[in-house]
């Protein structure tokens, strides 16, 4: 297969995690004999800084005539810090997801065998968690109007859903239930807010088109109390746009560390894959992030293109490497030195020569990623 890749490294720990994704996806088109072309563009802070703009129009024509965009991060320290910035990185990414009409959010949230420990929550409590969150990523409170005062004193911000928007992501989310337990749960608030009340009207009429799942309603904040105290109970999540940024990102917590959890932002027409951290610009350039996510996010590309045995692979790679403890510091507390760079050398190793790497992983950990 011959796919046309958009790379979007963006800012802080990106460029360095998007390599190792990329490196993978190198090795999985050699093994399986793929043409993957991968065409770079800028986006966020880096992308401000040389054309004053977070989303430039190259970038954005990039993406539309690519098959897959591999985003990294975005984001910048210093524009958190001033509430006062008329542009920010974030922007970049909102309106290319807007553009590019990826309405559907999936985040995968799996708790490794071998990372149990590693949660600061009890292993009885998230042994065999296997969650899936369906998030809208185009609507909702994030994209709506915004006002402030003249005088600086008042803002809003508006949080509106149309039923289209609803039905179009319920429907992804119903069927993804149907391949799996066959249970799925709305995340609303719909004792309080209008848009939720909406969102469940739309909901119940759709499910009776799926009589084969069982559909479940929670309240957000109860939602985030039971998602620590008993994961387990969630198949398939599905909620508006801020609700389901709040629960995936909380769902790190479940699996060890934020530096884990993919993600997939599809639409009708293009396909986006990504971490779901953020750019931990303190952290850039040092070796520690954890690239595990955006490799899990470049396995979900393949897996989008119907390529599932690349795809187990690349998982494959990643289960041998937390077991063998070839993980950046925010898991690792068994070797020294493993960089970001060492753990994409691993699974790249893993990818070539699936049956060698226990025999080569202490030259991979002193750096050295030739085969013996």
């Amino acid at each position: 297969m011959k796919l046309n890749i958009a790379v979007l490294p963006g800012d802080g720990i990106g460029p360095e995690v998007t390599a190792q994704a990329v490196k993978v996806l190198k090795a999985i088109a050699i093994e399986f004999n793929h043409v993957f072309i991968f065409h770079e563009a800028l986006v966020g802070a880096s992308a401000m800084v040389k054309t004053g703009d977070p989303l430039p129009e190259e970038t954005i024509a990039i993406c539309e005539n690519a098959d897959a965009i591999l985003f990294g991060a975005i984001g910048n320290t210093a524009y958190d810090i001033d509430p006062n910035a008329k542009v920010r990185p974030e922007q970049g990414l909102l309106r290319l997801r807007k553009s590019l009409d990826l309405y559907a959010n999936i985040r995968p949230v799996i708790a490794y065998e071998d990372l149990l420990t590693k949660s600061s929550l009890k292993k009885s409590q998230i042994k065999d968690t296997n969650i899936v969150i369906y998030r809208e990523l185009t609507g909702g409170i994030y994209f709506g109007e915004k006002k402030l005062s003249e005088d600086g004193n008042n803002a809003s911000d508006i949080c509106e859903y149309s039923r289209f928007e609803i039905e179009r992501i319920a429907h992804l989310a119903f069927k993804a239930a149907q391949t799996r337990k066959g249970k799925l749960t709305l995340v609303d608030k719909a004792n309080v807010l209008e848009s939720s009340r909406l969102w469940r009207r739309v909901v119940q009429e759709i499910a009776p088109k799926y009589p084969d799942v069982e559909l479940n309603y929670q309240f957000i904040d109860n939602a985030a109390m039971e998602l620590i105290i008993n994961p387990r109970q969630f198949d398939v999540i599905l909620t508006e746009n801020m609700f389901g940024d709040i629960l995936s990102e909380e769902a790190s917590v479940i699996v060890g560390s934020i530096g884990l959890l993919a993600s997939a932002s599809l639409g009708d027409k293009h396909a986006m894959f990504e971490p779901i951290h953020g750019a931990y610009t303190k952290a850039a350039n040092k070796g520690i992030a954890n690239p595990i996510a955006s490799i899990l996010s470049a396995a979900m590309l393949l897996e989008h293109f119907g390529l599932d045995d690349e795809a187990d692979l690349v998982r494959e790679g990643v289960d041998k490497s937390l077991k063998l403890h070839i993980t950046t510091p925010d898991l690792n507390t068994k070797y020294d030195h493993v960089t970001t760079t060492k753990v994409g050398d691993f699974i790249e190793d893993f990818i070539n020569n699936p049956d060698e790497t226990n025999l080569n992983f202490t030259n991979i950990h002193l750096g050295q990623s030739t085969i013996i």
